[in-house]
């Protein structure tokens, strides 16, 4: 059977130039990047190689890239990293973080008002938007951490960051502004979009770079209590012995993205139009969660009236569709979307709802696929609902 697959916001295949670029490192390049002889300053070329490459496709300087194990781990270090750091300076103890925020921020927020911060969740529209009103009413003088991502990763929805990043002048300026990336990365300018925010996480594997390396933009004077302690790598902010070939990777992959970035946003977003159009068409009572207008080309949150999510995820993976419910993180969790509930969503709805997500590898003969599966898949659990 032929698989298709509608779940590339959880993670992408690694490109070409990505592998091209790990395996000399993986193989030849092996030393240490924090020693002193000849294999470790070879490991150490290729590091700060990689790390001037990334830092310049976004828009920053190579000191202000801390290389991370996941997006995961730089949100931590952000969001804790800032907050706690800020309090040992008496600078204040407020963290507001979006209802919608990926759970990397949310479970960051929520450690954090256990140890005595002041947590104020903010929510979002049914657009999938954050409520500036509300973001505003949040801060004040106290506030020292905000986090807004600037692409949803359930709906896809854009935020508006410089609106954001205005009202957190205006309203905190003692606080810093964080932003999760992740998702942005294969579709928007994040050096031009996330400029205003402080700090930057983004993902390597949700590009075409491998698993298990990202990295932290810390714009220059923003200073983080390290999560991680000991050899002192990444300037003190990030110990560990550094994923060298898992960098070089993320370089590439980046590289690679941010080249074709235009023609594949242009060509994604028109298959993901007519897969949109297709299901419409074939199941006219379907709805689409998030504002349209400001979705990032490769995604496309559906609901299907009396459909349970996560029956049809089985129907299509048997008809080989791949797609998910709620975030990638989230898989097997039957509470509703986080996201969804945020936003105002009925539990119903939200349990009927389903993310296919489109990557730089979809193909027009990915979406015919879907467009004969995904009805033929509703149809039958709708008919064995009525027999049973």
């Amino acid at each position: 059977m032929t698989r298709v697959r509608l779940d590339y916001a959880a993670t992408t295949p690694a490109r070409p130039e990505a592998v091209a670029a790990m395996e000399p490192v993986l193989s030849e390049v092996f030393g240490n990047p924090s020693g002193a002889h000849r294999d470790a300053r070879a490991a150490k070329a290729v590091l700060e190689a990689s790390r001037e490459r990334i830092a310049d496709l976004l828009g920053t300087a190579p000191g202000e890239i801390v290389l991370t194990g996941s997006g995961t781990e730089a949100d931590n270090l952000a969001v804790k990293g800032a907050a706690r750091d800020a309090r040992a300076r008496d600078r204040g103890d407020g963290v507001v973080v979006t209802a919608i925020e990926h759970k990397a921020v949310l479970a960051s927020a929520d450690r954090l008002e256990r140890e005595g911060f002041r947590v104020t969740r903010v929510g979002a529209g049914r657009d999938g938007i954050v409520e500036l009103d509300a973001l505003a009413d949040a801060l004040d003088d106290r506030t020292v951490v905000v986090s807004v991502m600037l692409v949803n990763n359930e709906v896809g929805t854009i935020q508006p960051l410089d609106e954001v990043a205005e009202i957190v002048r205006v309203n905190a300026p003692e606080a810093v502004l964080h932003t999760d990336a992740v998702q942005a990365v294969p579709w928007l300018d994040v050096a031009k979009l996330a400029a205003a925010a402080d700090l930057v996480t983004i993902s390597a594997h949700k590009f075409g770079g491998p698993k298990g390396v990202g990295a932290l933009v810390v714009r220059d004077g923003v200073e983080l209590e390290p999560l991680v302690e000991g050899g002192g790598q990444e300037a003190g902010r990030r110990s560990g012995t550094t994923n060298v070939a898992g960098v070089a990777g993320m370089a590439a992959a980046l590289d690679a993205t941010v080249a074709t970035r235009g023609e594949t946003t242009a060509r994604v977003g028109a298959l993901r139009d007519r897969l949109r159009s297709g299901v419409l068409d074939a199941l006219p009572d379907a709805f689409e969660n998030g504002a349209r207008a400001r979705t990032i080309a490769g995604n496309l949150h559906l609901g299907f009236p009396g459909v349970d999510a996560e029956l049809l995820l089985v129907a299509l993976d048997q008809l080989g569709v791949e797609a998910a419910s709620g975030s990638s993180c989230s898989s097997g969790a039957t509470e509703p979307s986080h996201v969804l509930r945020a936003m105002g969503i009925s539990d119903a709805q939200a349990a009927a709802s389903i993310r296919l997500s489109l990557g730089f590898p979809s193909t027009d003969a990915d979406v015919d696929a879907a467009l004969v599966a995904i009805p033929q898949a509703v149809e039958q659990l709708r008919t064995a609902a009525l027999a049973s």
